[in-house]
């Protein structure tokens, strides 16, 4: 088998299985062997960021000399990108030898008469198997969607849970208030298990904390006190934490990003946690500094930016972020799918950003938001020209040919982050 062939059944999956229970998710792991009972687990929730803190804490424990694995989702260009141990994307060839070897349990499983694995299960189980016989310490994982009933969630006894910034988002699925939504990201939750979060809204954060009064757990609040001096250096963001702990140190990131410093600062909290006093906050600063995260307010071409920011909590955050480099012209490319809140989406940015003009574009998928409806949209809310162009690639040349000195923003779906860094990639080629 190739590695497209693995991917294109992978894909497929979708189309004949529905969602599973977690007992189903933990009937899949008993029969791969249980291969997260070997392992220190560290599992992340949230809205917004989830990715960010897993990656920041994975950079950290390598800098301590652990051996870590790293789940992450969606990805961005290609499926290797979720699977990642001691810091590189397994490759292709170990992604084919893993994928074969799950679906020879999955076969076995199906003859049982279990359902077959959804698509997040089985990258899931692709990647716990590849840290068991990798003999990585730690596994960091990321949730899918929600918490509570997410496949993650079937590993029973993690070393420590977090939880980012909450908001509105999969609201189909999730609830329709930001009560319901912190209930399925408290879900995640484990006796025994400590929990760190991130300060949100008061009731959000409520709910977290009777979670963790009901289990009887430590349960810490990063609030948003917690660093300040926060400033951006050219392509960096520099801010000191106001913990004791970690004295007088100034921190960097290679993002232009305001929030991923609160992202940072909740990685932090757990790295204390995990490693308690053998902990050397020094590797911190270097592995941190020297972190890239795709598709969060990355350059991909001089002047042209992607971020991933695709529900209302993002676009806020997206919307200071921009604010705070100063003045400067600037364009906006933006797509999304159907189910999310695009309108709401348009509008915060219309209201809040001195756009010259806008693109929209729809992205290639089925879920796609159509063009002239986000056309639309924009127009209600914006005198600025919008030009509608559907193909991605078309759109992104649009950008380049009219940027005229200024810094073009490219959001509202990772589907579109990916897309473009993608083509980006094929153009520095070129």
């Amino acid at each position: 088998m190739t590695y497209d062939e693995a991917v294109e059944y992978i894909l497929k999956i979708p189309k004949f299985t529905k969602k599973n229970s977690l007992e189903h998710t933990k009937a899949f792991l008993y029969f791969l062997g249980n291969p997260e009972q070997g392992m220190k687990v560290i599992h992340v929730a949230g809205t917004n960021g989830k990715g960010s803190v897993c990656v920041y804490i994975d950079a950290m424990l390598r800098s301590e000399g652990r051996s870590a694995g790293l789940f992450v989702s969606p990805h961005l260009i290609r499926m290797n990108e979720r699977i990642r141990i001691r810091g590189e994307q397994i490759s292709d060839s170990e992604f084919v030898r893993v994928f074969e070897q799950v679906m020879e349990k999955v076969r076995e499983m199906e003859r049982l008469g279990f359902p077959h694995p959804t698509f997040f299960e089985m990258l899931f189980g692709m990647a716990m198997t590849a840290f068991a016989e990798a003999g990585v310490e730690f596994a960091v994982l990321e949730t899918g969607l929600g918490g509570r009933l997410d496949a993650t969630n079937a590993v029973e006894h993690p070393a420590v849970t977090a939880i980012t910034s909450i908001g509105m988002d999969h609201r189909e699925i999730l609830g329709d208030t930001l009560e319901q939504i912190a209930a399925e990201k408290a879900g995640i939750l484990k006796k025994d298990v400590p929990v760190f979060y991130s300060e949100g809204e008061e009731t959000s954060d409520q709910v977290i904390e009777n979670r963790a009064a009901r289990l009887g757990i430590s349960c810490k609040k990063i609030g948003k006190n917690a660093f300040e001096n926060l400033r951006i250096e050219h392509k960096n963001i520099a801010f000191s934490c106001t913990n004791a702990y970690y004295g007088t140190t100034a921190w960097k990131l290679r993002n232009t990003g305001l929030y991923q410093a609160e992202n940072a600062v909740l990685a932090l909290e757990v790295m204390r946690s995990l490693l308690g006093e053998s902990a050397c906050p020094r590797l911190w600063q270097k592995a941190l500094a020297e972190v890239t995260w795709e598709g969060r307010m990355e350059e991909i071409l001089p002047g042209i930016y992607i971020d991933g920011a695709h529900n209302l909590n993002a676009v806020v955050r997206f919307v200071q972020s921009v604010r705070a480099r100063g003045p400067h012209r600037i364009a906006v490319l933006f797509s999304a799918v159907q189910e999310k809140a695009y309108e709401e989406m348009t509008a915060y940015l219309c209201r809040n950003l001195e756009a010259d003009y806008y693109v929209v574009t729809q992205i290639a998928d089925s879920r796609a938001a159509d063009a002239e409806q986000l056309s639309e949209a924009f127009a209600r809310y914006t005198d600025r020209p919008v030009a509608v162009i559907e193909s991605p690639r078309d759109a992104l040349h649009y950008v380049r040919k009219h940027q005229d000195g200024r810094v073009v923003y490219c959001l509202g779906s990772l589907y579109l982050a990916g897309m473009l860094k993608e083509l980006a990639e094929e153009e520095s080629i070129c």
